[in-house]
């Protein structure tokens, strides 16, 4: 069982190529880069811009960049965004129902927080301060430390030439639709 779904680090991947493209990238180009559903993408894109991560631009050259800089961005915030506040663990109470007790435990036994459930808060308290710490420039920055230095400006002409493509063939089908408008087949009118 994991606590984060595939959202989770979907979404952080999909984030760090906005991160090296200052210009909008759309949501099919970041899930067909990183062969990922891409209306899973588009699905979770949204709840982050909701959350300030991102913002949506319009347009044949439209998509996502990031709202703030990527220093400004925190892991635990796209976390949040993504799969709402979930709780590391959540506590059933079991103390009490032990057999002893038939059914009318004493107050001892359910004082205070439970033990178990302590340690999971503690648990989840440094989880939380963990993923507060790492930014999305920070993660990043380990990418940028790994990879030989043409890769991203290769990813980066890989997301020009992608929003050039759909800019063309947009324009394509504008001057054809323009053309049918001004010299309609044989037979049809602008009337019919």
């Amino acid at each position: 069982m994991s606590l984060f779904g595939a959202s989770t680090e979907y979404i952080l991947h999909s984030l760090l190529w906005l991160v090296e493209n200052p210009e909008p990238v759309s949501s099919l180009d970041l899930a067909e880069l990183q062969n990922i559903p891409a209306a899973f993408v588009a699905k979770q894109l949204p709840k982050l811009e909701k959350a300030g991560i991102l913002e949506a631009c319009e347009g044949l050259r439209g998509g996502y960049r990031l709202a703030r800089p990527p220093e400004a961005v925190k892991v635990l915030d796209v976390v949040d965004a993504v799969e709402g506040r979930k709780t590391l663990f959540n506590c059933q109470e079991i103390r009490g129902r032990c057999a002893l007790f038939q059914d009318n435990p004493p107050e001892w036994a359910s004082r205070g927080v439970c033990s178990i459930h302590g340690v999971m808060l503690r648990a989840e308290q440094a989880m939380r301060h963990e993923l507060s710490q790492t930014s999305l420039a920070d993660l990043v920055q380990n990418v940028r430390d790994k990879s030989p230095p043409p890769f991203l400006g290769e990813a980066r002409s890989w997301f020009e030439e992608r929003a050039q493509t759909r800019r063309t063939a947009q324009v394509r089908k504008r001057r054809q639709r323009d053309n049918q408008s001004i010299h309609p087949p044989q037979g049809k009118t602008n009337n019919a």
